[in-house]
């Protein structure tokens, strides 16, 4: 990108330089707050062999979990499989690589990738399988594991509102995940509901700066409910 104006017309210039076996880091939590648009032009443009960080892979049929219809991930790194039947199919049958992480330790490792820390001490996962083969250490009598950070080629993330220089705001839920994803990306790109002038955020309200973000798009979004529970 040249200048401040982080705006792009398209979501195939949005993810200009996405390609096979990349790294991609995805924001949200179960399908709120979801780069649903930029999910489905990497759906598009038909790229392979990704590795995908995030929370959880969608549901069948709509965000991440278009993905894995069209077999384009190779290993997805989450902290639980959710209500994505494929997902756990995949899973069991050895078809797709998963690493489940712990989802306050997924968290920490991307704050972490984003803020150019390797590697962090933590004692989740001490004495359970997530420990296997990891450094483990003694901090006040107490055991912690060594986990290493993330970080991505790409970072693709939800906002609510943006202006034109990338600092964004997110709205309610969608906060889970997509700050840190949004720090932690080579390339980040962030799909927002709305695109407002300079000077018109409140500083004091932005929740990622635009330092961390290098295109912006404005997009319409579906906004399923994943799970809808209803009172008599």
């Amino acid at each position: 990108m040249s200048g401040l104006d982080k705006r792009v017309s398209s979501y195939e210039e949005a993810l200009d330089g996405l390609t096979d076996d990349m790294t991609v880091l995805s924001g949200g939590f179960g399908i709120c707050g979801i780069p649903e648009n930029l999910i489905a032009e990497i759906r598009r443009r038909g790229v392979k062999g990704l590795t995908v960080v995030s929370n959880n892979c969608g549901i069948d049929g709509f965000g991440l979990g278009v993905l894995l219809e069209d077999r384009q991930i190779r290993k997805m790194i989450a902290s639980y499989v959710g209500e994505n039947a494929l997902f756990e199919k995949q899973l069991l049958s050895g078809e797709l690589e998963v690493e489940l992480t712990p989802q306050g330790t997924l968290a920490e490792k991307l704050r972490a990738g984003g803020a150019g820390i390797p590697a962090f001490f933590t004692a989740t996962g001490y004495g359970t399988p997530v420990a296997e083969g990891k450094e483990v250490r003694e901090f006040n009598g107490r055991k912690f594991i060594l986990e290493p950070s993330i970080t991505g080629d790409f970072a693709i993330v939800k906002g609510w509102k943006a202006d034109h220089f990338g600092n964004v705001i997110y709205r309610h839920t969608a906060q889970n995940f997509n700050p840190m994803v949004a720090t932690a990306g080579r390339i980040t790109v962030v799909e927002v509901e709305e695109i407002v002038e300079p000077g018109e955020l409140d500083p004091a309200q932005i929740h990622t700066p635009g330092i961390y973000v290098d295109r912006i798009i404005c997009g319409t979004f579906e906004k399923r409910i994943e799970k809808r529970t209803t009172r008599s």
